[in-house]
């Protein structure tokens, strides 16, 4: 498991049991399977902490696969071609349930998507105990972001996976995300599946985790390379 580097997180979801903070990148191109059972091992580059009265959280997790349960499943649909609208700016804030349009990259694989953050929901600290976070989940309050992505482009973006996806809290600083692998029932983060061409949709969700004192009350998108306080924000 990578060591803690700021605030981000690596968890291991439905494998052996571990823990580990860490800023990492996804970087999930097509695996060469026809399903995508478990999802892929996502990755965020590292990034320093915007402000710093916000803790650096650090932990690697590792929950049995159905060890949480009572959050939503993702699933893809489909429908007419997506009319994609004007690329986001980086800086650019919308509400929480707008879509934006932005650039994605996974690898050597680059497209256009739509998203757009659903909810942001705030979890129990207890929901963190199958991913064995340990101290570094102390004081630390689980929040679910869950957002929309559709292929608004016509490049296959096949078992790419985004999770480019962060907290923010109040004052505009980052939160601790916990990056999952493997499958966590309370917040589903699959890959998307084959044949993810224009128009289809897939729902998604990350982790992060805010103190006790406060909360994650928005998100951004941070994209790739990493741009922290210029990404796209939904509050």
């Amino acid at each position: 498991m990578k060591t803690i580097r700021n605030s981000r997180t690596m968890a291991l979801a439905g494998l052996a049991v571990v823990g580990a903070l860490t800023m990492t990148a996804c970087n999930d191109d097509a695996a060469s399977s026809d399903s995508a059972t478990t999802p892929p091992a996502t990755q965020a580059p590292a990034a320093p902490t915007a402000a710093p009265t916000t803790p650096a959280a650090s932990a690697s997790a590792a929950a049995p696969t159905g060890a949480a349960t009572g959050g939503t499943t993702g699933g893809t649909t489909g429908g007419a071609p997506a009319q994609a609208g004007p690329t986001a700016a980086p800086g650019t804030t919308v509400k929480i349930g707008d879509a934006a349009t932005i650039p994605f990259s996974s690898g050597s694989t680059k497209g256009t998507v739509s998203l757009a953050v659903t909810s942001i929901d705030k979890g129990d600290p207890a929901d963190l105990t199958p991913l064995k976070l340990g101290d570094k989940a102390a004081g630390m309050v689980p929040y679910y972001i869950r957002f929309k992505v559709t292929n608004t482009g016509s490049t296959d973006l096949s078992f790419s996976s985004l999770t480019q996806v962060k907290g923010t809290l109040p004052d505009g600083s980052e939160a601790a995300e916990v990056m999952l692998i493997g499958s966590f029932d309370k917040c589903p983060h699959p890959s998307f599946p084959k044949g993810f061409t224009n128009g289809q949709s897939i729902t998604s969700c990350v982790l992060a985790l805010a103190p006790t004192a406060t909360k994650v009350s928005g998100a951004e998108y941070w994209g790739e390379p990493y741009t922290l306080g210029k990404g796209v924000n939904w509050k």
